[in-house]
């Protein structure tokens, strides 16, 4: 079941955002409850048998590509367009291919697509590009963000 991320349910992401990302790479705790309160409206776990097993959660942005800025702070997202972002996905390790993080991202595709978004975009490391790009990502180059000290891919695609 998917459904909107909730501040019970804050604890369980933040162990599988700290699985899914190093220290430097990983939301706050602060960042993340910030985010069930301001974007709950884009902010979904997948839940069975009474357990958060994944998450993804973004913010609408006004711009194609994701910027560093966008982890500092964080607006309501506008009723209608815009582009949606992927700030954070991540499978609890125990879950992962099990098809989860398909289920989320072709979910929040279909919320973008119902608000008339343009795109749903995102960043992820090279060893990720491959999987983006079998759930319809298009790789648009390396991004402007060092986030975490990484160097990141801009993904995107078009709803």
């Amino acid at each position: 079941m998917i459904r909107q991320a909730t501040s019970a349910d804050l604890p369980r992401i933040m162990e599988i955002e700290r699985a899914g990302f190093s220290a430097a790479e990983a939301a706050t705790e602060a960042a993340m409850a910030e985010r069930i309160d301001k974007i709950c409206d884009t902010f979904f776990v997948v839940e069975q048998q009474r357990e958060v097993r994944a998450f993804v959660v973004g913010n609408v942005m006004d711009k194609r590509y994701i910027t560093d800025d966008q982890f500092e702070t964080l607006e309501a997202n506008p009723a209608t367009g815009g582009h949606q972002s992927i700030l954070s996905i991540a499978v609890d390790p125990r879950y992962r291919s099990r098809g989860y993080g398909g289920e989320l991202l072709r979910h929040i595709e279909q919320v973008a697509r119902a608000a008339s978004r343009e795109t749903v975009s995102l960043t992820c490391l090279e060893r990720l590009i491959a999987y983006y790009e079998k759930n319809g990502y298009a790789n648009e180059g390396l991004s402007t963000s060092t986030h975490g000290g990484e160097q990141w891919f801009n993904l995107v695609k078009n709803v």
